[in-house]
């Protein structure tokens, strides 16, 4: 799977929406390369596709991760997602490194949000973050992030809604500072070979 294949919502419902973050253990760029920024998004997709997380934002960094979503019933299943996203992203680094064992992430947050104005918001924060992150002038040019997927499946007039949000008092957990992909370097190791919204406005 290399594309999330469900539609934005627009419209907070129980149990509830979250936006997490987690980065890498002391920072480190593990995720420097397109591939390797690759394997954590789509793994992201099947974990999300597994656990019934609906992916609203997402956007993946050389040393963390964002991402929007709304809960199943149980949304006590984030801890098991998250743990099998990591568990799954781990080991392949690691084999791609040959540093088998190495730890590769560090703790996650996650945050209830329980007002429309900070979900719309959240959404704005997520798409952009490369931009955000002087990665990319615009976001939709950043191809692990989530902002040419919403420009292409939202409707119009939920784009502009969530374009004209102001994001730069909006309080998420980012002490990162992420850098551009970089050309895969020979390790020894070779890694492995690696929709639905239409409605008009």
């Amino acid at each position: 799977m290399d594309q999330w294949p469900h539609a934005p919502i627009h419209i907070l419902r129980e149990p509830g929406a979250y936006i997490v973050t987690s980065g890498t253990y002391l920072k480190s760029h593990h995720l420097r390369t397109a591939p390797r920024l690759g394997l954590v998004q789509t793994s992201l997709f099947e974990v999300a596709q597994e656990y019934g997380w609906g992916l609203q934002a997402w956007a993946v960094l050389s040393n963390h991760y964002h991402f929007v979503a709304t809960s199943p019933e149980q949304p006590e299943s984030l801890a098991k997602m998250i743990s099998k996203l990591h568990s799954v992203t781990a080991t392949e680094l690691n084999r791609m490194d040959g540093t088998p064992g190495r730890r590769v992430w560090y703790q996650y947050f996650d945050s209830h949000i329980t007002y429309q104005r900070s979900y719309l918001a959240r959404l704005k924060y997520v798409h952009q973050h490369g931009v955000h992150h002087r990665l990319v002038g615009d976001a939709e040019n950043y191809p692990w992030c989530s902002a040419s997927w919403f420009a292409r499946k939202a409707k119009p007039s939920f784009c502009r809604t969530v374009a004209g949000f102001k994001i730069d008092r909006v309080n998420v957990m980012d002490p990162f500072e992420p850098i551009a992909p970089q050309p895969e370097r020979e390790s020894g190791v070779k890694p492995p070979h690696s929709e639905s919204i239409s409605t008009a406005s």
